[in-house]
């Protein structure tokens, strides 16, 4: 049994309390959330501070606004825990390179909460491509659209911030990584502001890969659609699912839509029009937050993550390279 701590009872929070407590091979030690009006299940043991935990814990979740994962992914180092840290790794650069010094110098063992990763169409895609089922990546085009409820930036700490580059972008963004290659060129286009917020709302951005292939990105967070990761897998309980494609691949061979993994088989010339095929993907029935904690696990028990500290930081990298554009570019 792994004695696991939850830090932060927001609603990323949440469903890690309940992916825990439902694990037979996990012990819920407790929740560490300053808030008493938190609304997480009152029979969970709670804790004000870090500080009062003086509980054996073999890992703990950092579930914390990412401002304060870097300070406290330190203090679990220190106390020879095991962590598992909701994306963005840290705020900034500074933070993220002091949490990997932290995590080298303890030998603990770190992941990273970019769960896309575990979702098997995830990995199916991103055998495709390494298989060469489409030839040499040329192209990648990815849609993030939504209306959020504007109750979602009041009377917490996205009132002032909330950008969905750090929120919801970050995560495609890591989906290209590991998916596409290393991300070398950025150049970002700053949306309207609707709300009147001062906030990043909305707009594209440019990407250059270390591999030669180009990508977009059109985000928005004002507008109602049907595209968008969660929207298309269904993967979050609090976004509607419409199936919908959101990302589309083009190489020298054919192309592909996700998450439909659809792949058009190139024709010699462009009178022949391209074929579609399927891929069937065998579900298991776990849910992606299920599979992370499961491989979160086994890294406590020594296994190679599949993204740690050093791998989300150069996703953060970009991620704040391209909110730190569109910051100086308001419209």
């Amino acid at each position: 049994m792994k004695r696991i701590l939850v830090l932060g009872g927001g609603l990323i929070g949440a469903r890690h309390l309940q992916a825990v407590a439902a694990h037979p091979a996990c012990e819920l030690v407790g929740l560490v959330d300053p808030n008493p009006d938190c609304t997480c299940d009152p029979a969970v043991r709670r804790f004000a501070d870090l500080s009062e935990v003086s509980q054996t814990v073999d890992g703990v979740i950092i579930a914390t606004p990412t401002a304060l994962h870097a300070a406290q992914g330190v203090e679990a180092a220190k106390r020879g825990w095991h962590m598992l840290i909701e994306k963005p790794v840290a705020g900034d650069l500074a933070g993220a390179q002091a949490l990997r010094d932290a995590v080298s110098a303890a030998g603990v063992g770190s992941l990273v909460g970019h769960h896309r990763r575990y979702h098997l169409t995830i990995r199916r895609l991103r055998e495709m491509i390494a298989q060469g089922l489409v030839g040499e990546v040329v192209t990648v085009s990815l849609i993030w659209a939504m209306r959020k409820p504007d109750a979602y930036f009041e009377g917490n700490w996205r009132t002032a911030g909330g950008s969905p580059v750090m929120i919801n972008l970050v995560h495609d963004i890591d989906i290209l990584r590991h998916v596409i290659g290393e991300i070398a060129d950025v150049a970002a286009l700053r949306g309207r502001d609707l709300r009147k917020s001062g906030r990043i709302e909305s707009g594209a951005v440019a990407l250059g890969f270390e591999n030669g292939a180009t990508g977009t990105i059109a985000f928005a967070d004002t507008t109602p659609s049907p595209w968008g990761f969660e929207a298309g897998t269904g993967e979050n309980p609090n976004i509607g699912a419409t199936g919908q494609d959101m990302m589309w691949i083009t190489g020298t061979k054919g192309s592909i839509s996700f998450p439909s993994l659809t792949r058009w088989s190139g024709a010699s010339d462009w009178s022949q029009a391209a074929s579609p095929g399927r891929e069937a993907i065998v579900e298991d029935g776990k849910a992606p937050l299920m599979r992370q904690l499961e491989h979160f696990i086994e890294v406590m028990e020594g296994a190679k993550p599949l993204i740690d500290v050093a791998d989300a930081t150069r996703t953060l990298a970009v991620a704040l390279e391209i909110d730190q554009q569109l910051a100086r570019k308001a419209a």
